[in-house]
């Protein structure tokens, strides 16, 4: 007899490792949404990985298997507080919560249920986390029976029937403590008929409380009463697992009733339907349950044909058993989902490798851009500053023949004693000089200094070719002489030109014409006079006149060029021989600058 029983514990020993009282609909559920995890996790769709690891937590905790709940709760709430979600944030950290107080874990339940309030969603909820945290922590009952109290009311008005159940099941627990039975009772009932409906699961823990209460208070007619209603219900009915389980329950109420007849036709039907069905383990619990039995009441061969039968119909038990099955699939489901994450924490060290690889590389480009721009801006000052200096320097130029020429001019009103013409000649000389020295700091100057610079000129050259020209200088009467700014001494060289190269070989008196007109926008300037022109004065040129190289033109057109590079000014100058008749016209435009 005790190899037998040695034989059957070791095969059951080589089996067992395998089993697990999971059932097969909770298997295809973990499966189903092991496969969203799967397809969350390929498309990147966090939102949805954190609601499968959710669901899978879920199915776990109503089967009863608390730690693997746990486990995958936690992973669901890593991922949403991640995203911010804050209802899904609330409703997985409470569900933690429970979980971990169904293990015992009751430091973490209740920092569980505190962070669960404080993300309060809703009002309701805020206040259900924090009486929960409250009950679970407190240190007297009448703390945790008010805790209780104000959950049901919540719960009540917020028509939630898990709750409602797992509230009026703690108060029973709270009217255990109190002694007081028959509440106890009527709540656990009460309890009992909420879940029934909604929660097979509760319902089934809420019985073997009332059960249980029925028991130790030795009332063992009304926990067989209330383990056979529990038999009828169609969730058991259905379950054939669960139906075994709840026979051999009821078997264990009898023995403690001293009842064991009766305990051995209940242990009997377990079995029986155990075999049919294919649930190894409880075939096995009952023949240890049964073999007890029968060694009390010293019937050894009613054990031995029983393991004899057992060990006979023991390979088609177990070809039926979905438990092997079952737990294949979730072993394999289990290393799927690990194989899942593993893949997932590789993709994202790739990611975040790849990201700050190319977050360093583009570091790298808006720095040599920024050295590019900084090298090219210093550049673009440089050539601007040296520009500039190029224009200051091309403004304080005067054409060194008109120096000489008027020092020449002065020295000759002093040797013939006309000092009264050579005072009046140095004054306006002086003061041409302080002009354009005063105003060889800026680039543009305002237009009545201008005109009072060419003027002066004018009025110089005309003292020493009093007999060659004539001039006239007229400026429309729309322009602000006073607010205009012009680029300083820039139409003098063509004075200049038509004085030296043109009118002073005039056998007769010519003449000189300078006019300044607004055109919208801009300012037209024309020079004119009937000198012998471009071509004629090129003709009468020495060979020492031809072999020196003239500043004045050249001067003007490089600052035209300066003046336009820098401040876009647009400056046109255009020079010609008249057509019908001598001399040379000049027409210069700019855009209006007003200070």
């Amino acid at each position: 007899m005790k190899f037998i029983r040695l034989f059957v514990f070791v095969l059951l020993l080589f089996f067992a490792n395998n089993l697990y009282s999971q059932s097969s609909r909770d298997t295809k559920e973990i499966v189903a949404e092991t496969s969203k995890l799967k397809k969350a996790v390929d498309t990147k769709n966090e939102s949805a990985e954190a609601d499968s690891y959710y669901n899978i937590g879920e199915t776990y905790f109503n089967s009863g298997n608390f730690p693997k709940s746990e486990e995958y709760f936690i992973k669901s709430k890593g991922i949403y507080e991640k995203l911010n979600d804050k209802k899904n944030l609330e409703k997985v950290t409470r569900k933690l919560a429970q979980s971990q107080e169904s293990q015992n874990k009751l430091k973490d339940a209740v920092s569980n249920y505190e962070s669960a309030s404080k993300i309060g969603y809703s009002k309701a909820s805020k206040k259900m986390n924090s009486n929960d945290a409250s009950r679970v922590a407190a240190p007297s009952v009448s703390q945790k029976e008010e805790a209780i109290r104000s959950n049901l009311v919540i719960s009540e008005k917020e028509n939630n029937k898990e709750d409602l159940a797992a509230g009026y099941s703690q108060m029973a627990e709270v009217n255990i403590e109190n002694k007081n039975i028959p509440k106890a009772e009527e709540n656990l009932n009460t309890a009992y008929k909420i879940s029934k409906e909604e929660a097979p699961q509760q319902a089934l823990a809420i019985n073997q409380k009332l059960t249980n209460l029925y028991v130790e208070n030795k009332n063992f007619d009304k926990a067989i009463e209330a383990k056979k209603s529990v038999l009828k219900e169609d969730f058991v009915k259905e379950n054939s697992q669960k139906k075994v389980e709840q026979i051999q329950e009821l078997a264990e109420i009898y023995i403690k009733k001293n009842d064991p007849k009766e305990a051995i036709v209940l242990f009997k039907n377990a079995y029986d339907i155990a075999l049919q069905k294919g649930h190894t383990l409880e075939a096995q619990k009952s023949v240890q349950k049964l073999d007890s039995l029968y060694q009390d009441s010293e019937n050894i061969d009613a054990s031995v044909k029983l393991y004899r039968d057992f060990l006979g119909k023991l390979p088609d038990l177990v070809s039926k058993d979905r438990s092997l099955t079952d737990n294949k699939i979730l072993e394999d489901t289990e290393q799927k989902i690990q194989q899942l994450e593993q893949e997932k924490k590789l993709k994202d060290e790739l990611i975040r490798k790849k990201n700050l690889f190319n977050y360093s590389l583009i570091g790298a480009l808006i720095v040599l851009i920024g050295l590019i721009f900084f090298i090219f801006r210093t550049l673009k000052k440089v050539q601007v500053k040296n520009k500039k200096i190029a224009l200051q320097s091309l403004r304080r130029e005067m054409n060194p023949h008109f120096i000489f020429n008027s020092l020449n001019s002065v020295n000759h009103f002093i040797s013939t004693n006309n000092e009264l013409e050579a005072n009046q000649y140095l004054t306006k000389f002086s003061k041409l000089m302080r002009g354009v020295m005063e105003n060889s700091t800026e680039d543009f100057i305002p237009f009545q200094q201008e005109l009072d610079l060419l003027q002066n000129y004018l009025a110089l050259e005309k003292t020493r070719f009093a007999d060659k020209f004539d001039y006239e200088i007229e400026v429309d009467e729309s322009l602000n002489t006073q607010s205009l700014k012009v680029p300083g001494m820039l139409i003098q060289p063509f004075l200049e030109n038509a004085i030296w190269h043109g009118l002073r070989y005039r056998t007769e008196k010519g003449f000189l014409s300078l006019k300044f007109e607004k055109n919208k926008d801009s300012l037209n300037i024309f020079i004119e006079d009937n000198g012998i022109g471009i071509e004629e004065s090129k003709k009468q040129k020495t060979e020492h006149q031809k072999s020196r190289k003239g500043r004045g033109m050249k001067n003007t057109l490089e600052r035209i060029a300066l003046l336009n590079d820098l401040y876009k000014q647009n400056i046109e100058c255009r020079i010609t021989d008249k057509k019908d008749s001598q001399g040379v016209f000049v027409e210069i435009s700019y855009k209006l600058i007003n200070s």
